[in-house]
């Protein structure tokens, strides 16, 4: 399969070749009646990929576990099928099919892809869309996966507070100096402002327009977006955004740029907002002094 094996993204072009070759369930994460609309033939939607709100005790790390293995068991998960999200376009989703694309990757299924543009894309390559309802066939998402060392708890980041790893925060910037606490409403959450000592580089900023809509920028432009705020390819690296869902768009963009150590903390500021024993930062913030990075640019 060539590039559509080498990366999860994946052009609309090399998704009708994957679709001709290989299992596929195609997951539209956008509402309902978007979804019934059009979508691309075959797509089923499960919107509860953008929707789902988690904390990270231990209950509730095991019912986001348990919520999204019957959700994907039910649109046809079992462990062969290659599974492809997509949104309408990256830039205007919050992170939405990202958002799969983490929560898969924790939960250690094989097989994971993101159309990059999304249905934007898909329908600017002059591709078929359909209204078609679609009916899956139910499977058996699997238990004995090896869940990946991505997700972190509010334990996990206050422990590294004032510490080297790096917390980046890529939320907008309302919630970044504290005039909002979510996308959702400026009071949304109980408090505003960001982790004590966090960086912040807005979620937009690795993306691009491209005649087919937004995408992703290449590796060695992530990497410099990183290194404008001293990150580095072999940093330990912390995400955060709101609930999980942006920062899942930036987890992508920096693994796929090699960065080697990226986790996120899935509850973000829905969570660590709601606890007032935990510390937080408000008010415009100071300049920090950033350290030289080497970019590692590929040769």
């Amino acid at each position: 399969m060539n590039a559509a094996s080498d990366s999860v993204l994946i052009s609309p072009a090399q998704l009708v070749e994957l679709q001709a070759t290989t299992p596929v369930v195609l997951i539209d994460t956008r509402d309902a009646d978007t979804y019934a609309a059009g979508h691309i033939e075959g797509a089923v939607n499960l919107r509860e990929t953008f929707t789902f709100l988690a904390t990270s005790t231990p209950e509730g790390l095991q019912e986001l576990k348990d919520t999204f293995a019957a959700h994907l068991g039910a649109i046809g998960l079992s462990g062969t099928e290659t599974a492809v999200f997509y949104e309408d376009a990256l830039n205007s989703g919050y992170g939405q099919s990202c958002r799969g694309y983490y929560l898969l990757t924790w939960l250690g299924y094989p097989h994971i892809k993101l159309l990059n543009g999304g249905f934007s894309a898909w329908k600017a390559a002059g591709l078929p869309v359909s209204t078609a309802v679609v009916t899956p066939v139910p499977a058996t998402f699997p238990a004995d996966l090896r869940m990946a060392d991505v997700m972190l708890t509010k334990d996990d980041v206050a422990a590294v507070l004032g510490s080297d790893t790096v917390l980046l925060d890529v939320r907008d910037v309302d919630e970044w100096i504290g005039d909002s606490s979510s996308p959702y409403g400026r009071d949304f959450a109980p408090r505003k402002g960001r982790l004590p000592g966090a960086k912040w580089i807005e979620w937009y900023r690795f993306m691009k327009p491209t005649a087919l809509g937004p995408m992703f920028k290449s590796p060695d432009e992530v990497r410099a977006e990183c290194a404008s705020q001293g990150i580095a390819p072999s940093d330990q690296v912390y995400l955060y955004c709101f609930k999980g869902a942006r920062a899942s768009n930036t987890f992508l963009a920096l693994k796929q740029a090699g960065f080697t150590d990226v986790r996120m903390y899935f509850g973000s500021w829905n969570e660590w907002s709601r606890d007032p024993a935990l510390p937080i930062e408000s008010g415009l913030p100071t300049p920090a002094a950033r350290k030289p990075v080497e970019l590692a640019l590929a040769a």
